[in-house]
């Protein structure tokens, strides 16, 4: 008798083991919950550090945005300079790493989080296929821009050849014709191929430019919001140096992409200056609606999460292909070894710097 209860016990141990194993996951789970918590922060000084934040991001990105195009002025910073290949570089490097380490993973996070209903955020894949269709969609844009801009120089500029052919016509007969349309062809005919390569180059540039500030702007007001929105000053505080860091490298590589698409002195300034403002106004409308706001909401993860992911997708694309590709295979690169290898280090150093700053941002 003495032997079974002690079987007894035993099994009931064994049970009873189990039971609180069983038991344990939903313990945990538990502590994930979807309402906003109340933590007790210091709003007060939260606000204090939001308009910190403020005024230093904007110094930081409008600094960033606007070295690259003094270039004219500063002889080091001009794109001309092999100088130029390793900041551009470094800020190419930001930004993959932006795309890859800082952006992406919060999409990731958004996307599937267990505030979502599993059907259908749990069931498929939605941040990479969104991150892709917007490489894919920045792809075809890149390629259509380019080719509507193409036909529409050409096609005008043939317009204008033929114009010019039939008035010397109508003006002259005869050898004089001839002659005329000689001189003609020689001074205002089709442009050489270096010519429209040229052409060709500055188009992609304008539109390289165009799509990067779109993708950086995407992810700025995202950023800006969660941080306007925040209430805790421990959060605020190494997002408010890591933003600045981040803001001034995009900037340069921004501004480097506008100084080679040779845009007018008002639309540079105005681009820059859209770039500049983007996170700051993210914050003040963060700070605004930082009483309704509740980033655990379902509507909150599933507009964040799609908006990082898209924006991962676009920045990605331009930094591979668009900054690095153009630069790296490009025929004064490849002719000299020190800027290859400038070049090369400079890539390392921006995405790990970007990389570190994971930590706290």
């Amino acid at each position: 008798m003495t032997n079974l209860q002690a079987c007894s016990s035993a099994i009931l141990k064994i049970i009873s083991s189990l039971l609180i194993l069983l038991y344990y996951p939903t313990i945990v789970s538990c502590e994930c919950t979807c309402e906003v918590e109340d933590l007790q922060f210091d709003k007060g000084e939260a606000l204090k550090y939001k308009l910190g934040s403020i005024l230093s991001i904007l110094v930081a990105g409008a600094i960033g945005v606007g070295l690259p195009l003094l270039g004219k002025k500063i002889k080091a910073l001009s794109p001309e300079n092999d100088i130029f290949f390793m900041i551009k570089a470094f800020a190419a490097g930001v930004i993959l790493a932006t795309g890859f380490i800082h952006i992406l993973p919060d999409a990731f996070d958004s996307l599937t989080s267990p505030c979502l209903a599993q059907n259908p955020w749990g069931g498929f894949p939605f941040t990479g296929f969104v991150a892709m269709m917007a490489a894919i969609g920045t792809l075809m844009v890149d390629s259509f821009a380019t080719g509507v801009y193409k036909r529409m120089h050409f096609n005008s500029s043939k317009h204008v050849n033929t114009t010019d052919e039939e008035k010397a016509a109508e003006e002259h007969e005869g050898h004089v014709h001839v002659h005329t349309h000689a001189t003609h062809g020689h001074a205002h005919g089709s442009a050489s191929p270096k010519e429209d390569l040229a052409l060709t180059e500055l188009i992609r540039r304008r539109i390289v430019s165009q799509v990067l500030e779109l993708g950086i702007v995407v992810h700025s007001v995202i950023i800006g919001i969660s941080l306007g929105a925040s209430s805790s000053p421990k959060t605020i505080k190494p997002l408010m140096a890591a933003l600045s860091f981040h803001q001034f490298f995009e900037g340069m590589g921004l501004g480097g992409c506008i100084t080679l698409a040779r845009f007018r002195s008002t639309s540079m300034a105005i681009m820059a200056a859209f770039f500049s403002l983007t996170t700051p106004a993210g914050i003040a409308v963060g700070i605004g609606i930082s009483s309704i706001y509740n980033e655990n909401s379902p509507t909150a993860l599933i507009v964040e999460g799609i908006f990082n992911a898209a924006s991962a997708g676009i920045l990605i694309y331009m930094a591979l292909v668009d900054l690095l590709a153009a630069d790296f295979m490009s025929p004064r690169m490849q002719s000299s070894l020190r800027i290859q290898l400038g070049a090369n280090v400079s890539l390392l150093l921006g995405a790990g710097c970007m990389s570190f700053l994971a930590k706290w941002a």
